[in-house]
């Protein structure tokens, strides 16, 4: 809906972008911006203020909710006249508020309209694809959108429903851009990565599948010193053309990232979730047996709706089999129009915040005994930040997505080392340069 129209902007108009949620958020965030730039503004200085603010909001708890609209509020306050734009998936799913907030000029419901929608207000040259990624050693690309899943947890297939797959030339080009631009990591994202190319060959014979490991078997063509990696998979898309495939590419790193969400089959079933928790760890054995040791992260909600203590039990034992090395902990939110925020049986607050910390326990036990297998181990590190609590040290991440700290100094920011693990912590692994 348009509330006010935007005149086409002269040279040196300033903007502001803000950024809540996932990482698909993030790279939409930085096309915004690489277009605003293109079309003559720049960002505002820190005590500047701006002429166009830009929000990407997220909706997956109440929360994000919240924080969108207190964050619309404070850049109005903070930004006198401003014109603010919102875009997002609470955008998506409740334009009426949103555009009732202070400053609110016009409110994105649909991101495939955005492009339409920036033209009309005089944003022409919207680029394909992404250049840079400000203020991040690695770059995510976007691959595809949408879910057609029906997780009854799970408020994203309403707010982006359908899918919708860029085409591997796109993706090519970009990531081709990108590494030339620099960046040493490129993280393939989307909001169901696995289902990437389903959209372009149903229905449609004759057309030869192209899906996500043809993809980065593709992307792994590509020359230079860079790393790919995927920011998730489901375990129902683990299968031998996929292993193959990581098993080939010599740029893909050996971590991989299959939502768990619960250890417990009766969970499993109440989420409606598409696999059971033995098949699931056979997947993960499935990789380890032709994979170089390969890690594995995961994400699991904690407290769900009729969530026992054996459940969660089976849940604590599941993790260990699997051997995670990271483990994302949610509490369940009840999110409005969802099936399981009607659910009876409710776990109490304080149920759930004391299964999240006996995870999180599990987690970092977990976590230190990956980085005991990495001891003696050559590491590529990507590093990301100096350690301002250890002079002469910094900190980055491995081809497995262990946090390593090992002597560094601001030279060697977005740089690769090579580096030996000498000791493991439970938050993070030690190594010496190489």
């Amino acid at each position: 809906m348009t509330l006010t129209r935007l005149e086409t902007p002269p040279a040196e108009k300033t903007c502001q972008l803000v950024t809540l949620g996932c990482k698909v958020n993030q790279y939409e965030t930085q096309l915004v911006k690489e277009a605003l730039e293109k079309n003559g503004y720049r960002e505002a200085g820190e005590n500047e203020t701006a002429d166009l603010c830009v929000v990407n909001t997220c909706t997956v708890t109440a929360t994000g909710d919240s924080k969108g609209r207190k964050l619309i509020r404070q850049l109005s306050k903070n930004n006198p006249g401003t014109k603010i734009l919102v875009m997002g998936c609470y955008a998506t799913r409740d334009p009426k508020t949103v555009s009732e907030l202070p400053g609110v000029f016009e409110v994105v419901t649909d991101k495939r309209e955005l492009p339409d929608i920036l033209e009309r207000h005089g944003i022409v040259d919207m680029p394909t694809g992404i250049s840079e990624f400000e203020g991040r050693k690695r770059a995510y690309v976007k691959v595809q959108d949408g879910c057609i899943l029906r997780c009854t947890y799970c408020i994203i297939p309403q707010v982006r429903p359908g899918l919708q797959s860029r085409s591997p030339e796109d993706i090519e080009e970009e990531v081709r851009r990108l590494v030339g631009n620099g960046f040493k990591e490129i993280v393939l994202t989307g909001i169901h990565v696995g289902h990437f190319g389903v959209d372009t060959t149903r229905g449609k014979s004759g057309k030869a599948p192209f899906r996500l490991w043809h993809l980065f078997r593709k992307l792994d063509q590509i020359p230079g010193d860079w790393r790919m990696r995927l920011s998730s998979v489901e375990a129902a898309e683990i299968h031998d053309d996929f292993i193959s495939a990581a098993a080939d590419c010599e740029h893909l790193c050996p971590q991989f990232h299959p939502s768990l969400q619960s250890g417990s089959d009766t969970v499993l079933r109440r989420m409606k979730r598409r696999y059971y928790v033995s098949r699931f760890l056979e997947k993960l054995q499935m990789m380890r047996e032709r994979l170089n040791h390969p890690s594995f992260t995961t994400d699991v909600i904690v407290g769900f709706p009729g969530e026992t203590d054996e459940e969660f039990a089976e849940t604590l034992r599941a993790c260990e089999d699997a051997e995670f090395m990271k483990i994302h902990v949610f509490p369940f939110s009840a999110r409005k129009g969802t099936p399981a925020a009607t659910y009876e049986d409710q776990v109490t607050a304080e149920v759930r915040q004391e299964r999240c910390q006996q995870l999180a326990e599990l987690e970092r036990d977990l976590a230190q005994k990956f980085y005991r297998t990495l001891i003696d181990q050559e590491l590529e590190v990507l590093v990301e930040r100096e350690c301002e609590e250890r002079p002469g040290w910094v900190r980055g991440t491995d081809r497995w997505y262990a946090p390593v700290v090992c002597p560094g100094s601001s030279a060697d920011l977005g740089k690769f080392v090579i580096a030996r693990g000498t000791q493991d912590h439970r938050e993070y692994l030690e190594a010496d340069r190489i």
